[in-house]
């Protein structure tokens, strides 16, 4: 799936507080691995694998291999904040 760098951040700051141990629960995996996803860059703590960035307009395109955390993510902004 391609989505611009601005639109995954966008979507990371309307997600309700909580959310990103929620998702990384749900998963199984580490809190920072969440945070990695949305853009953060400390892999020290958490890795995340699948994720391409490719230079452009609203901080470039984002190939993301596997969309779980995003689909998640997304199921848990209320309606009206898409």
């Amino acid at each position: 799936m391609h989505i611009t760098f601005e639109e995954l951040r966008r979507i990371k700051h309307k997600l309700p507080t909580g959310s990103i141990n929620k998702i990384a629960q749900k998963l199984d995996v580490e809190e920072q691995t969440v945070r990695n996803y949305f853009g953060a860059k400390k892999y020290r703590d958490g890795n995340i694998v699948g994720k391409h960035i490719q230079p452009g307009p609203d901080g470039g395109f984002v190939l993301l291999e596997d969309t779980k955390i995003l689909d998640i993510a997304k199921s848990m902004i209320q309606p009206g904040q898409s």
